[in-house]
């Protein structure tokens, strides 16, 4: 077998090998992962795979040609949505699964034991990562329970409106990293005259301040050095009530895992995104939570999930984050079709309707029960959506906020990122990258294609590694240090 049909209605088949003319009926060269027309296609006619529309023939396309951006349009859909028509509820595990994590007050239990130094504003970036640099792993080793002193540092927090869409997305952010279950206590560093004001926070979300949620400003305490001197001093008095916390059984039900992908390729929609959906389908059958991103990453796929909406008001909301998208877009003079990236192309992938029905895959086959605002706290278990852009740190970094205790991240391009305090995986879609980044990937979802394996067995194998990770073992980016400059948040509106 040398190409695959995704389905009977389409009329395009993708190249596992590369194709020379004469190979699979091909007219022109192939390369491996691109599509090649089954049919002759002609000027303006849809191209089809997984069944869907994912361009327009921008010429006659004869059949065996090559089929990429040459001769393949975008255009903006206009999609016809059901609402609630494909519900297929998940049947409750038989055997409840359990992990070893650390449960906090909240009753919200962690898969990582952090200490996270939090700025309000670059401005304190400096002070957080000083003092972060001072926990080195050699003190670090009389507490074992902590998983590290990490700081969280951004480039806004001041020069941008006070009130708004940007504002309040930030605050949710720094929220939602002190509330994470895997962090066990905070520091909140500031510069003291910025917009972004610790204070309002507090008061905002109703924080607490205690020996495990300190804060102070640089101008309060006399200048850049006496707050990396008082930081330290803050964090040393956490470090042994931090480390008092133990691991406990807690049920699967417990964990909320971010599904992400990045660096995709052909290969994304067909291995691993299907396999991440299989694994999201047991987990939510186990009680837990998975949850979808990335709302450029669904365009021209939306239809699928609102027919998945447990009711008209979830499938609504969805809707309208794509309408918001379209206009955010048009606004800055972009299109929605300028998601896939250089390397995207390069992997076979032309549109971003191809690109987002593969990437939907990874929300597997249950009821959409949740649809939220980016960083905003996910309150329903089962498969949801949080809005964000395609753009990987910044999606992560609202997933974690969201409360995702694990993050799972696809890739067929080959991704090297982490995204403490909570433990990343990633899964290769193709057995070529896996092996030439090996000490990066974590499994091989390539061998659904090249070893015989079904998209159900690679599934529970990604499945049983969150059970894994959740309990303490590490991630090859973990085991690489990765997580320190991933934080990222989605920085929305002007900057004044």
């Amino acid at each position: 077998m040398q190409t695959v049909r995704l389905s009977p209605e389409d009329n395009v088949v993708t190249a596992i090998v590369p194709l020379e003319v004469g190979q699979e009926g091909a007219t022109t060269l192939v390369p491996r992962g691109h599509k090649m027309a089954t049919e002759d296609i002609a000027r303006g006619a849809p191209v089809r795979k997984y069944a869907q529309i994912i361009g327009y023939a921008h010429e006659d396309i004869p059949k065996g040609a090559h089929v990429h951006e040459h001769n393949l349009d975008f255009r903006a859909v206009d999609q016809e949505y059901e609402f609630s028509t494909n519900l297929r509820p998940v049947a409750p595990a038989e055997k409840q699964d359990t992990f070893m994590g650390y449960r906090r007050p909240t009753g919200k239990v962690g898969t990582r034991n952090h200490i996270a130094i939090i700025t309000s504003v670059n401005c304190s970036a400096t002070a957080a990562h000083k003092i972060a640099e001072h926990f080195t792993e050699e003190k670090l080793a009389q507490y074992p329970n902590v998983d590290g002193v990490t700081a969280f540092v951004h480039g806004t927090g001041c020069g941008m409106g006070g009130d708004g869409t940007g504002f309040e997305a930030l605050q949710r952010v720094m929220w939602g990293f002190a509330r994470n279950p895997n962090v066990g206590g905070v520091l909140m560093a500031g510069l003291g005259c910025e917009i972004m004001q610790i204070d309002w926070l507090i008061e905002s979300y109703g924080l607490t301040p205690g020996p495990l949620f300190q804060a102070m400003n640089i101008q309060d305490v006399g200048g850049l050095a006496k707050c990396v001197e008082l930081g330290i001093k803050k964090v040393e008095a956490m470090l042994p009530l931090v480390n008092a916390t133990e691991r406990e059984e807690c049920p699967a039900s417990e964990l909320m895992v971010a599904l992400q992908c990045g660096g995709s390729d052909a290969w994304s929609g067909v291995t691993a995104n299907p396999a991440v959906g299989h694994a999201c389908d047991l987990l939510v059958a186990q009680g837990g939570t998975g949850v979808l991103a990335e709302t450029p990453e669904i365009y021209g796929a939306e239809h699928l999930l609102t027919a998945r909406a447990v009711n008209r008001e979830v499938g609504d909301k969805l809707v309208g984050l794509i309408h918001w998208w379209e206009d955010y877009t048009a606004r800055a003079k972009g299109s929605m079709d300028n998601n896939p990236s250089p390397g995207n192309k390069r992997g076979g992938l032309t549109t971003i309707l191809e690109k987002s029905l593969g990437a939907a895959a990874k929300g597997g086959t249950t009821p959409l029960t949740g649809v939220f605002k980016y960083a905003e706290p996910v309150t329903t278990k089962g498969f949801v959506f949080m809005d964000s852009p395609g753009y990987d740190p910044a999606s992560v970094t609202g997933q974690i906020a969201s409360g995702c205790n694990l993050v799972c991240f696809t890739t067929g391009r080959g991704s090297a990122a982490g995204y403490k305090p909570s433990p990343s995986m990633k899964v290769a879609t193709n057995t070529e990258m896996f092996n030439r980044m090996v000490d990066d990937m974590d499994v091989n979802a390539g061998t659904i294609l090249t070893g015989g394996k079904s998209v159900e067995e690679v599934g529970r194998e990604i499945y049983e590694m969150w059970l894994r990770m959740a309990s303490g073992e590490k991630s090859k980016s973990e085991l690489q240090g990765l997580g320190d400059y991933e934080f990222v948040p989605w920085q929305i509106g002007c900057t004044m």
